[in-house]
């Protein structure tokens, strides 16, 4: 995926300056998001299959199939149209057409996913860029009285009558721009008491949700639709869960942890993907089942991205990919390396 970027990725804010609330929670849980997807893209690229004989393999593929698949994918999708707000608003700012740098930009994000297709089919960049275009892009006119309800509608089809998939993005994106427009992205993430209630609810609804995804035929007309709720559900609570930790003693470790890679989330979306399709034949990856070798391997990247996320935004203000994205979609270059810090001063970004 980046993606954001997908993976998918996700766009700061146009101004060149990051709001609050999108430097600390909701880049921490890009970041967080784009673990899970690494962890579900590994296997779809390298074509793994059911472990048959291997215990500890059967119980990581099971593993995965359980608490990852379908759980972060919403959360990206979510985030995108969050951050397609972000950079409106920016964008409205600094230029007299500002839906078209957005056309630029969703174009630019959907020509990359044309060739990240190409060594991941089913990658989320361009279907990203072309819902944004169709769906986010005339969404942006309308009154938050009107996308309000129009943003739940389209969110709950994607789910119930279009089984989820690729079809719960527009509704996914509809719900990201709204909590923009109406405030929520700023105040939910700092409202712990509404954390709670949403994970509870969430956890509560899961219960006979995935009990019915266990007890139901996977052939049957409504596995699909089954399956989709679960995964939304399990996104739901995720995020909750993680927003709240974020809230406690654990939140400065895991805001250095998850918020640099999701700062760099388009870059390091693109790049897992090549370092598996480089490394996958070295490790038998290819049409194997060795799902322990492929979770290791997943854990090894996020380490290193980890690692060099953090290393690199302490000099720069972006990814590398996401300052070209920038520069292009304004036709300028972008500022990229931080100001160095003059004597007795403070560091600050240009």
């Amino acid at each position: 995926m980046n993606t954001r970027a997908s993976t998918p990725t996700a766009p700061t804010a146009a101004s060149g300056e990051r709001s609050p609330s999108r430097i600390t929670e909701w880049d921490a849980l890009r970041g967080f998001a784009l673990c899970g997807i690494l962890l579900i893209n590994i296997p779809q690229i390298t074509r793994l299959s059911p472990a048959a004989d291997s215990t500890t393999s059967n119980l990581v593929s099971d593993g995965l199939g359980m608490v990852v698949e379908g759980h972060f994918y919403p959360i990206f999708a979510f985030l995108f149209g969050l951050s397609f707000a972000l950079f409106l608003d920016g964008a409205e700012r600094r230029s007299k057409h500002p839906r078209l740098l957005l056309v630029r930009r969703l174009v630019l994000l959907g020509l990359l996913g044309v060739g990240h297709h190409l060594l991941q089919p089913g990658e989320a960049l361009l279907p990203y860029a072309i819902a944004g275009l169709l769906v986010l892009l005339p969404a942006s006119w309308l009154p938050n009285a009107v996308l309000v309800p129009v943003s739940v509608l389209v969110a709950v089809a994607g789910f119930t009558a279009a089984s989820g998939g690729t079809f719960s993005i527009p509704g996914l994106f509809l719900l990201g721009l709204a909590c923009a427009r109406t405030g929520l992205a700023d105040t939910v993430p700092r409202r712990p008491g509404r954390l709670r209630v949403v994970l509870a609810v969430a956890v509560l609804l899961s219960v006979p949700t995935v009990w019915a995804e266990l007890v139901y035929p996977v052939d049957g007309p409504l596995a699909s639709r089954i399956s989709a709720l679960v995964g939304v559900l399990g996104a739901i609570g995720y995020a909750a869960a993680f927003l709240l930790v974020l809230r406690t003693r654990l939140g400065r470790p895991v805001r250095a942890l998850f918020e640099p890679l999701g700062r760099m989330a388009l870059t390091n979306y693109l790049t897992a993907t090549l370092i598996v399709v480089a490394v996958a034949g070295a490790l038998g990856l290819h049409e194997s089942s060795a799902w322990s070798t492929a979770l290791l391997l997943a854990l090894i990247i996020l380490a290193i991205q980890a690692a060099f996320s953090r290393r690199w935004l302490r000099k720069f203000r972006y990814g590398p990919v996401e300052w070209a994205l920038r520069s292009i979609t304004w036709w300028e270059l972008v500022p990229l390396r931080r100001r160095s810090v003059p004597a007795g001063g403070i560091a600050s970004a240009r």
